[in-house]
């Protein structure tokens, strides 16, 4: 799971295109004064043959996210509860005075648009340095979270929704209860830096 951080905006003065050939290096006044980029958020892997695995093992009475807590689960068990949606790959703007959060349609680079999975995993923290990992100890800093995210609803205390892979056994149901970004984004690499604000969307937020 790749998880972008909020962009924090601060005066709304005109902003140049960037005209960095190496984005992670830029040192253009949108991206270091005006927008400060956060981290994206990356778990451990996002496999969907561990989800598979753990699916295909005979069921327990209660399943395992509503018996242990987060920092008892094996890694397969943290990496399944990762649900595809992408939502955390979009780029969000906060605005630095108020800490108002606003999502765009407009995903990282390494996204693939219409699998909802990342485009190069394992070079991911070469090419994205600021993608960071999630882990048990550092989800419940992250408020920046989608609202629907499993990692978030879990350390919140609430359960898994219907449309998790791992409630549904089939891994298309995020997207067939629309709750992923399949369809309905746009690459940072084809948006002009200084159109952000443009692109604010409401609906990565709606429904659980």
């Amino acid at each position: 799971m790749a998880q972008r951080g909020p962009v924090k905006l601060s005066e709304k003065k005109h902003r140049k295109p960037c005209a960095a050939t190496q984005p992670a290096s830029c040192l253009c006044p949108w991206a270091s004064n005006q927008r400060k980029l956060g981290p994206r958020l990356t778990s451990l892997t996002r496999n969907a043959d561990d989800r598979n695995a753990l699916m295909d093992e005979k069921l327990t009475e209660q399943p395992f996210w509503q018996t242990k807590k987060m920092t008892d689960m094996s890694r397969e068990e943290w990496e399944s509860l990762c649900d595809g949606c992408a939502k955390c790959c979009l780029i969000k703007l906060e605005d630095e005075d108020t800490g108002e959060l606003e999502y765009t349609d407009i995903a990282c680079s390494l996204l693939d648009c219409n699998t909802c999975q990342c485009g190069d995993y394992p070079n991911r923290s070469v090419k994205v340095p600021d993608c960071v990992t999630l882990t048990p100890e550092n989800v419940q800093q992250l408020n920046w979270m989608p609202s629907t995210c499993a990692y978030r609803l879990l350390a919140n205390g609430e359960n898994l929704p219907w449309w998790h892979p791992l409630v549904s056994g089939e891994e298309e149901s995020v997207h067939l209860a629309g709750m992923s970004v399949r369809g309905r984004t746009v690459s940072e690499d084809d948006i002009d830096p200084t159109d952000l604000e443009e692109r604010i969307v409401t609906w990565p937020e709606q429904g659980k």
